[in-house]
């Protein structure tokens, strides 16, 4: 007897996730990739490289080139301060921070149509508890 297990559920959420956000994230040239450098940045103003790799639980030299191409593309600054870099949204940046956020929001209320506000309170309790033991700086929170 085959059994769906939450590993199942996960894997169609983030497929789906993915797909709806690259669509939304296409008018800015932007993909699932770099959705969550441009939230996290348009959250930490003035964040280092190094905080933003390891909060974010990425590869240094993915962070880089990842970081590269948003300044390139003019989302965010990177400014030296110091000894560090500092990471900032610029105008067109906040523009795709707006809408990045937003989608998360957006994507909730699709998705969870079928739900009744209680059980969308209970489903959200249970993943949080479900996921206390992921370590902070995995988790984003």
């Amino acid at each position: 007897m085959y059994r769906k297990t939450l590993s199942y559920y996960a894997t169609l959420l983030y497929r789906n996730f993915s797909a709806f956000t690259s669509d939304r994230l296409q008018q800015f040239g932007l993909n699932y990739g770099l959705l969550f450098f441009i939230v996290y940045i348009g959250k930490k103003p003035n964040c280092t490289p190094s905080e933003l790799t390891k909060e974010l639980a990425l590869d240094w030299g993915h962070s880089q080139r990842c970081i590269t191409r948003l300044v390139s593309d003019g989302f965010i600054t990177k400014e030296k301060s110091g000894r560090h870099y500092l990471l900032n949204l610029t105008e067109h940046g906040q523009e795709a921070f707006e809408a990045a956020h937003r989608i998360f929001f957006d994507w909730d209320d699709r998705f969870m149509t079928n739900l009744t506000a209680k059980e969308k309170e209970r489903l959200l309790a249970l993943l949080e508890k479900a996921t206390e033991r992921i370590p902070h700086h995995v988790r984003n929170d």
